[in-house]
């Protein structure tokens, strides 16, 4: 909802697509410089702890942006420097919240509870912005009410309230522990040691990130629904809710038809459908096409998260997975934040739909070159049981 929000709001204010890619900018930028700190804090002290302080930051950011709607002056600098701190927070937060999971379910269970996990954030991305769409359309029709953008804050400040408390009540599985080591350069660049020696993770979390890093085209949508669809912001709001829609969709049935075989072809395969959607979406002018490209969207990127997500938790051992998680968000923080970055200035270079078409060709381009030229042995995993039979380099673990 907030994201809908500010995006909506500042193209309203300045009407360029390059603040659009400022606004992932803004919240990527002390990401990057704060995810390995982020990293070496979850494996030290408690990660719901972690995860309640960034969610009550999440609710102050909220409240700001609120009083800036209220009472701003028209200027986007200051909600540049809200979404910053929001950057701050979700810095911590991801590590903690990636490496939470196995400490709250049996790891015979991990399968399904990524996917169940996965369709639940999913469906906070269909409601959110639809649910932030449509309020956004009433405050601005209503003359009794304050103002769009205001109905939304306040709206995501009561339910980040709510998170607050329901993380209160979360039980923590028996034998999962912190570690003690102390802090030091070492131990804070482990995570990046692991995942450059363990081929496995350092392909799946690069194609992630390479992919969606050119195949941002969600960050233009409000720019799209605008001046190519000529629509609103509840247009806005359902074609943001799309990709979480198909991601839902494919979530659901890989919890009841999970993937067991060739996983690593089925990681490629995600992959290419999110290139080939999004050209498909910069090609047309007509809602539902759009809509139902964004749908195809978000069904392959559930696919390769499903994927790169298992493959992540098993290939990492409990002391070091809050370490190489910050790895993994760096790399998704940059494919996201970094990616809408890229997209608004791609987007002022060239012109909205081609900067969109180019990316989808660009993330095809990728993944052909991540499964035949840099990581073919990702490209060659059959059975998630690989990886715990042999290393990356084919040798037996127990050798």
């Amino acid at each position: 909802m907030i994201i809908i929000a500010v995006g909506w709001q500042v193209y309203h204010l300045t009407g360029r697509v390059l603040d659009l890619g400022l606004v992932g900018l803004s919240q990527f930028l002390p990401f990057l410089c704060l995810s390995l700190f982020a990293g070496h804090t979850a494996d030290r002290f408690d990660r719901r702890g972690i995860i309640l302080c960034c969610l009550t930051v999440y609710l102050i950011c909220a409240l700001l942006l609120l009083t800036l709607a209220r009472h701003g002056n028209g200027s986007v600098l200051p909600i540049f420097g809200v979404l910053a701190l929001l950057g701050i927070a979700r810095s911590f937060m991801m590590p903690a919240s990636q490496s939470f999971l196995p400490n709250i379910v049996p790891l015979a269970m991990l399968g399904n509870a990524v996917a169940v996990n996965s369709s639940t954030f999913q469906l906070a991305n269909i409601v959110g912005p639809s649910l932030g769409g449509l309020i956004y359309a009433y405050g601005e029709s209503s003359k009794s009410a304050p103002g769009g953008a205001q109905w939304v804050y306040g709206g995501a400040a009561g339910l980040l309230a709510a998170a607050v408390l329901m993380l209160v009540f979360v039980d923590i599985r028996r034998g999962a522990s912190r570690n003690s080591v102390q802090f030091s350069w070492g131990h804070l660049l482990e995570g990046l040691r692991f995942t450059w020696h363990r081929k496995t993770v350092l392909g799946a979390i690069s194609l992630d990130l390479f992919a969606v890093l050119f195949g941002g085209a969600s960050a233009l949508l409000p720019a799209f629904t605008r001046d190519v669809l000529h629509a609103g912001p509840e247009v806005f709001g359902y074609l943001r809710a799309a990709p979480g829609v198909g991601a839902v969709a494919m979530a659901v049935l890989l919890a009841f038809r999970p993937i067991t075989r060739r996983v690593g072809a089925y990681m490629f395969g995600g992959v290419a459908l999110f290139g080939v959607a999004t050209v498909i979406f910069g090609s047309t002018q007509h809602f539902w096409v759009a809509l139902t490209a964004l749908s195809l969207m978000g069904a392959g990127d559930m696919i390769s998260v499903y994927v790169r997500g298992l493959l992540v938790q098993l290939e990492t051992p409990d002391a070091i997975r809050g370490r190489v998680s910050a790895v993994s968000s760096i790399a998704i923080g940059a494919s996201n934040e970094l990616g809408e970055f890229e997209s608004g200035t791609t987007a002022a270079w060239f012109g909205l739909v081609p900067a969109i078409v180019i990316g989808g060709v660009v993330t095809l381009a990728v993944a052909v070159l991540w499964a035949k030229v840099f990581f073919p042995m990702l490209w060659r995993l059959q059975t998630f049981q690989q990886l715990k039979d042999h290393g990356t380099d084919g040798t037996s673990r127990t050798s």
